[in-house]
């Protein structure tokens, strides 16, 4: 077999049907659009409900609502912080240059998943029950940034 011999299954391919070409053509006169009414005269676009709003346009684009003042953490686990090699107090800072928070603009939450093994002094905007609890047991501090 070449390029050449290449052709559709018998019966795959049918012939474009040129409406509209008369009434001999079988397809000619109203050209299979029936006889008067908006669609036998012209385009109606998709979506269209004859005048009445649409659906599209009846149904909202979004749903819900959104607080603007939600307050979203960065949060990082004691487990974390007890691996941490660092001298001196535990900071926001400190955190970002070792990529454990992904920036500076959001307050940092400290939770509690994970055992401390030496005494922290750490410095965050928030801290759970449990990793206050965690850090005190093992001798350190817990300090709230305003």
């Amino acid at each position: 077999m070449k390029l050449h011999d290449l052709r559709p299954a018998p019966g795959a391919h049918r012939p474009k049907v040129r409406v509209g070409r008369g009434i001999a053509a079988g397809k000619g006169k109203t050209a299979g659009r029936g006889t008067k009414g908006q669609k036998a005269r012209n385009k109606v676009r998709p979506g269209f409900e004859g005048g009445q709003n649409p659906l599209y346009m009846r149904l909202g684009r979004k749903r819900g609502f959104r607080n603007p003042f939600k307050l979203v953490y960065e949060v990082v686990n004691v487990g974390v912080l007890n691996a941490l090699e660092v001298d001196g107090p535990i900071t926001p800072e400190v955190l970002f240059a070792h990529r454990l928070i992904r920036g500076l603009e959001y307050p940092v939450k400290i939770l509690g998943d994970g055992d401390v093994t030496r005494p922290l002094h750490v410095r965050a905007h928030a801290f759970s029950e449990s990793a206050r609890e965690k850090i005190a047991a093992a001798g350190g501090t817990v300090e709230v940034i305003a």
